[in-house]
């Protein structure tokens, strides 16, 4: 099936007992045994079936499925928000003494993570100088467990040159784990260049209306846990905590899931509900629409904004004078993403008047809305790191994050004109 069928009919077929043809809503916190020995079979994982909602759930299954069909993954794990996943898809892989490499360019709260969290619980993050194949390459070592990258920037709008990593990955047997949350599988499908994880918030363009948390996890299937058992021996030696199961003899590729699954969503407790698995389900059944309606109304932003003597620069892919226009049309077929950011003149001063001037566009954090969405991320989603922190990051102090939304172009652009006009005032 074509991505846009994918969308509204993967994962889910009219329930048998009713024949609903909407996803029913299964808000049950456990599920009956048939006897002592159908639990125990449940519970060491030589059965297929439902046994506790924080593990999973029939309403949540069907959204892991269909993300995992968008992505072009095998299968994929559905947690509470975004930085959940991002959390566990890290922890499955690491242990204390080992690292990450990671690009620089990252969504403030990810940055934290790496910077902060990971490494008081004994996981090193190493940041290369930038978001190139040969920067990773010169700090990952024999303690390294992956190369992560998201594969357009939050909210500095670099494109990473995901099979350039892949190689660099798999060449010093790691995978790669893409953030694909900006571009969404509607524009990028990083799998299909050979990534191994994808990581998702679904709150943002998949939900799309800014109403529902939730993350995702979707593994290629791919990597060969068993072949690299040295660095990665929790896949192929026998788990104490469940009776000594082997996860690449008893699952073969989808072992990274079901090991994410039976130990971190189990222990950790980061469920999504049933109903928000509901919700971003409607949301992710008009996706494909929205992303056109968005990519169209931000091309005629960003030629607006490039036009005008009161912008000192914008960030948009889909110009040929930027750096990262090759890779736009590599991976994206000439259609990025409709993230950008914009260097208001007159700085920091004039930056903030115009955020505090829009009508139209709402100021907040989130992105993928189908609303218009702003915000100064020097002052908010980056605003726990340094100046230097921020800069090799992206971050400037007179930048701004468009988010474009789907209403009528000349309403948006009428409220950036008269934002722009305060603050030239």
């Amino acid at each position: 099936m074509k991505l846009e069928t994918i969308a509204i009919h993967s994962g889910y077929e009219p329930d048998p007992t009713t024949k609903s043809v909407a996803v029913p809503i299964y808000q049950t916190v456990a599920y009956a045994f048939d006897s002592a020995d159908h639990a125990a079979a449940l519970f060491n994982l030589e059965a297929e079936g439902y046994r506790y909602t924080r593990i999973q759930n029939p309403t949540t299954e069907v959204l892991e499925r269909r993300v995992a069909a968008l992505e072009g993954g095998l299968e994929a794990l559905c947690v509470a928000s975004g930085q959940a996943a991002m959390n566990y898809a890290v922890m499955n892989v690491t242990e204390m003494g080992s690292n990450i490499v990671s690009v620089p360019m990252l969504y403030g709260t990810t940055h934290t993570l790496f910077a902060h969290i990971l490494p008081s619980q004994g996981v090193s993050v190493r940041f290369a100088a930038d978001d190139s194949a040969a920067a990773i390459a010169k700090l990952i070592d024999d303690k390294t467990r992956a190369i992560f990258c998201e594969s357009v920037g939050n909210p500095a709008g670099n494109i990473c040159d995901i099979k350039e990593l892949v190689r660099v990955a798999h060449e010093h047997g790691v995978p790669l784990i893409v953030d694909n949350t900006v571009a969404s599988p509607v524009l990028l499908r990083p799998i299909e260049h050979g990534a191994d994880i994808v990581v998702e918030s679904l709150t943002k363009f998949l939900g799309g209306h800014g109403t529902t948390l939730g993350g995702a996890i979707i593994d290629s299937g791919n990597f060969d846990w068993k072949r690299h058992a040295a660095r990665f021996p929790a896949f192929s030696t026998p788990d104490a905590s469940y009776h000594g199961l082997v996860y690449t003899e008893h699952f073969g590729k989808a072992a990274y899931i079901a090991r994410c699954r039976s130990v971190y969503l189990r222990c950790g407790g980061a469920v999504i509900s049933p109903l928000s698995s509901f919700l971003l389900l409607q949301g992710i059944e008009t996706v494909a629409l929205r992303v056109e309606r968005h990519v169209e109304n931000a091309r005629k932003v960003a030629e607006f904004l490039r036009d005008d003597p009161r912008v000192d620069w914008i960030r948009f892919a889909g110009f040929p004078e930027s750096k990262y226009y090759p890779l736009a049309q590599k991976y994206f077929h000439g259609r990025p993403c409709s993230l950008m950011s914009v260097g208001i003149k007159g700085g920091y001063p004039a930056a903030v008047k115009f955020h505090d001037a829009l009508k139209l566009v709402t100021r907040l954090v989130n992105l993928g809305d189908a609303k218009s969405l702003a915000c100064h991320p020097a002052s908010t989603t980056h605003r726990q790191m340094s100046a230097e922190e921020q800069i090799r990051a992206g971050v400037l102090p007179e930048m701004i994050r468009l988010s474009i939304g789907i209403e009528h172009i000349d309403d948006i652009l009428e409220d950036l004109n008269q934002a722009l006009a305060a603050a030239a005032s």
